[in-house]
């Protein structure tokens, strides 16, 4: 019974994935004659017209040079600050861990107006750099709290060895820790990347040249700047921005689920 039930809900929910991907490759005319019928003809061309209005290839590239530099940021400085607090039980360590978790319950939105001040003033609107450094500082709180949990999780010996060794504590955090870190940050780099890759927010503020794009943000300026416009065009430019997270997803589902059943240690 669970199992049939698994299955029903796992078809409601692919079932506008399917409408999405059907309709990408059908005419208005065909669209609007019968929405749910299927492409008769199908229409490949819909496709390359948004490919070149969205400028798609810039777009990824500009998204995914943020993503993956800003998940390398949120891992080393993550990863590093965790490490200090789940070994040093002190006072202050204590209350810095406290003043993380505090991050993640401030509203994003509480957060874009100073922020944006604070790039202003440093001359960094419409850059890279900006839009990396706030997206390092939202997801920091996120990757501190689940590092220090994985981290518990981990006997302390292993670094006691590695100390008798002869290794000094940078040498042991990147030869001995760092590498027993990797399902948590397999996790963190994927909630990362999809987190960044769905944001309109932060492009919205502070990447407005069509040369520093993400995807997301052409999509939605595609969408938004004209009058009117095409199913023809709405539905490839959804598929295109959603493709690469879907590929990404497929790929690393197995580091998701260990990294989430393996940060599941030492309160």
């Amino acid at each position: 019974m669970s199992g049939i039930l698994l299955v029903i809900v796992t078809l409601i929910i692919l079932l506008p994935v399917f409408y999405m991907l059907v309709s990408s490759v059908r005419t208005t005319a065909d669209l609007g004659e019968n929405p749910l019928g299927f492409p008769d003809p199908i229409a490949w061309g819909n496709y390359g017209d948004v490919f070149a209005s969205l400028d798609y290839g810039r777009a990824i590239f500009n998204t995914a040079l943020v993503a993956l530099s800003s998940v390398a940021l949120v891992v080393v400085t993550g990863s590093a600050a965790g490490w200090a607090i789940a070994r040093h039980i002190r006072g202050w360590t204590k209350a810095t861990y406290r003043l993380f978790i505090a991050g993640l319950t401030i509203p994003v939105f509480v957060l874009t107006t100073p922020l944006y001040l604070l790039m202003h003033t440093l001359h960094l609107l419409d850059t890279y750099l900006a839009a990396i450094l706030v997206y390092a500082s939202f997801n920091l709180p996120f990757a501190i709290l689940f590092y220090v949990s994985f981290l518990r999780s981990i006997p302390q010996e292993l670094e006691d060895a590695a100390a008798i060794d002869g290794c000094g504590p940078l040498k042991t955090f990147w030869h001995v820790v760092f590498p027993l870190l990797r399902p948590a940050t397999a996790t963190i780099a994927i909630f990362v990347t999809l987190s960044i890759w769905n944001d309109v927010v932060v492009p919205l503020l502070f990447l407005t040249s069509g040369g520093v794009r993400t995807v997301t943000l052409s999509v939605f300026q595609f969408v938004g700047t004209q009058n009117s416009i095409a199913a023809a065009q709405l539905f490839p430019a959804v598929v295109l921005a959603a493709a690469p997270l879907i590929v990404l997803f497929i790929i690393f589902q197995r580091q998701i689920i260990g990294g989430i059943t393996a940060g599941i240690g030492k309160s």
